[in-house]
């Protein structure tokens, strides 16, 4: 067969290509079971190298759109096509979204304060508290003079209230950089500006929900996610997650909203497959639902290329995309975004004033200057190399001196992972033990919706160094050593059943 590829220049051909293949099996031009070309025919057809053409083919095997038979020759993956845009228009299929807010505020008197994390009440010799960053690689002097350039640009500017969506530079900085990272097909008027992810979540309940509705979180999930949701009136319902994700098939039918954490699933990490996210595209483009992909830490990818994001495969205008720098920066600077399918830009602007009118413009104009200087950047670098190495630390520790009585969810990206209990240990107990020890641990029991599964620690590695990772899991492991021979207090309890 001959492929219709048109290349431009002679700059990135590998990416040209990639591109294009990739969006021809997408819209369903290349069919499931097709044969394409050897790398020599098609670099032949090209006028480019084999090379390149390898790497192309690498690539989108890697990534699930292509498969190689050995002997046979490489074939487009099956159930691949992207979802296609309903005949009606993104407004139409949000034209009943919305909120009854009068509804909605009377539930804030049942709505529990669920939060993801406990509060920190002592400092501990080694704490492995998730969601936390580390302040000592974050360059202070570089955001003090961006700073100083907010506070220069705020003493020359009139007193006024500015746009809800945010401020223009830094709604720019933040279309330019999901553009570049995660793929996103986005301008800056997409980009609406928040405090912090939460915000975003919140303005997408009042949105999209109205009191009764149907909305489908992970379980186990982020609880303040629920929560949100909840507050609208929802109605939750919590859907199992495997290897591959949430499980798609046990999605209701009459769900209003999907919220799912596609690049590193929280809290067990594990990242969705091309497969699932396709599935989970196609129900949604069935159903009329709105996706929620919160991406919260997907920046930080250890193991492979990082997979593009979940909206970038979004054809129908379903997904909203929330971000944040929380997991980047740290947390109490609380700025996050989101970028929603456009119909639902104006309702989520009245909505974020009628909120709290706008986010704070000094610390929006600093770090918009922060990443438009490339300070952003280049702090990810650093901090990435800098997680690296504690991830590695923890997975070996896991692997092998622990490996008795844990079970790691080795992660692609993000700063925590989580490991599942062997033996059958109770997860408080242990917890507990560990605490007496100075070592903060975190269970994953409090994620689930319902009976919790099989138990297991939350390890997060952003705020811990790593002579305290080595020095607490050395500590851990002779409190498990010591309950092995007897000598330890932590409780046994029947087996849960495996996630």
């Amino acid at each position: 067969m001959e492929l219709q590829i048109n290349i431009e220049g002679r700059r990135t051909l590998a990416a040209q290509i990639y591109r294009q293949l990739r969006e021809g099996i997408l819209d369903g031009r290349l069919a499931g079971g097709q044969r394409l070309p050897s790398t020599r025919d098609l670099a032949s057809q090209l006028r480019v190298s084999r090379k390149t053409t390898l790497e192309v083919f690498e690539r989108l095997i890697s990534e699930g759109y292509l498969h190689a038979r050995a002997g046979d020759g490489t074939f487009v993956t099956d159930g691949l096509m992207r979802a296609q845009a309903d005949a009606r228009s993104t407004n139409d299929i949000h034209a009943q979204a919305a909120p009854h807010s009068s509804a909605v505020r009377t539930l804030w008197t049942e709505t529990p304060l669920a939060l993801s994390m406990p509060t920190r009440l002592a400092p501990l010799d080694c704490d492995f508290l998730g969601g936390v960053t580390d302040k000592s690689v974050f360059p202070f002097d570089a955001w003090r003079r961006c700073f100083n350039h907010a506070l220069r640009d705020q003493a020359r500017s009139r007193a006024d209230y500015r746009d809800p969506g945010g401020e223009q530079a830094l709604r720019l900085a933040i279309s330019r950089y999901v553009a570049f990272s995660r793929a996103l097909d986005c301008t800056w008027q997409d980009a609406i500006v928040t405090q912090g992810a939460q915000q975003a979540l919140d303005l997408l309940a009042r949105v999209v929900i109205r009191p009764g509705d149907i909305v489908a979180v992970e379980d186990p999930g982020y609880p303040p996610a629920r929560t949100a949701f909840a507050a609208a009136g929802a109605k939750i319902v919590g859907i199992p997650v495997d290897a591959d994700g949430i499980v798609v098939a046990q999605l209701p039918k009459k769900a209003r909203l999907v919220y799912v954490t596609p690049s590193h699933q929280f809290p067990l990490g594990m990242p969705m497959t091309l497969a699932r996210r396709v599935a989970l595209l196609e129900w949604a483009r069935r159903c009329g639902a709105v996706v929620v992909e919160d991406d919260y830490d997907g920046e930080f990818r250890f193991d492979g290329r990082p997979m593009e994001s979940l909206k970038s495969l979004d054809s129908a205008g379903l997904v909203a995309y929330v971000g944040t720098f929380s997991k980047t920066i740290f947390p109490e600077l609380r700025i996050g975004y989101v970028i929603a399918p456009r119909g639902l830009n104006a309702a989520l602007l009245k909505a974020k004033q009628a909120c709290d009118w706008h986010t704070c413009t000094l610390t929006q104009t600093a770090l918009a200057r922060f990443m438009l200087d490339g300070h952003f950047a280049r702090h990810l670098r650093r901090v990435h190399k800098r997680y690296d190495v504690r991830r590695a630390m923890l997975i070996d520790h896991l692997q092998h001196r622990l490996a008795p009585w844990f079970e790691p969810i080795v992660p692609a990206a993000g700063i925590h992972l989580s490991a599942l209990l062997k033996t059958g240990i109770d997860e408080k107990s242990l917890i507990e033990a560990a605490r007496e020890r100075s070592i903060g641990l975190y269970g994953i029991g409090d994620f689930h919706m319902g009976e919790p599964g099989r138990p297991g620690l939350l390890f997060g590695y952003g705020g811990v160094s790593e002579e305290q990772i080595e020095q607490g899991l050395n500590q851990l492991a002779v409190l498990l050593e010591g309950k092995a021979n007897g000598r330890g207090t932590v409780k046994r309890k029947a087996r849960a059943p495996r996630i």
